[in-house]
């Protein structure tokens, strides 16, 4: 299955030529003001099954299992589109807001939950973890 996504303003595109890992709404606080809102949704892919065509620019954060956590923006619109962990050589996340089409997008976990603000109202009958999961 291949889906594409891409930012706001157009500049940064991509396709990916593999099914979704894992798709999940994760809580944490730099999630939250990457996406300007309760959580985000994010779908980890293959990173080598990962075409992005423009620049992206990168911000680093250590994660709390001591990984860098690199976000990737479009330096024109400031769209979220990519993050990675040095702690998953091989995954890549894209975010969920980026698809062209948004239904791709089923999520099967919340992470984080217990940094989650009780205004964000998630579907309850998705399993829950306080911090991220043994993966």
């Amino acid at each position: 299955m291949a889906f594409s996504g891409g930012c706001l303003c157009g500049a940064v595109r991509y396709e990916c030529q593999a099914e979704p890992v894992l798709a999940m709404h994760c809580q944490c606080e730099n999630c939250r003001k990457t996406s300007s809102t309760g959580h985000s949704s994010k779908l980890a892919i293959p990173k080598a099954a990962l075409n992005i065509s423009g620049e992206l620019k990168f911000y680093e954060t250590p994660g709390d299992s001591g990984n860098t956590v690199r976000r990737g923006f479009c330096p024109m619109c400031g769209s979220h589109i990519y993050a990675e962990s040095s702690g998953f050589d091989e995954i890549g996340a894209v975010s969920a807001s980026s698809l062209d089409d948004v239904s791709i997008f089923q999520p099967s976990m919340v992470v984080y939950a217990s940094s989650g603000p009780a205004w964000d109202y998630l579907d309850p009958q998705l399993p829950k973890f306080p911090k991220m999961p043994a993966m």
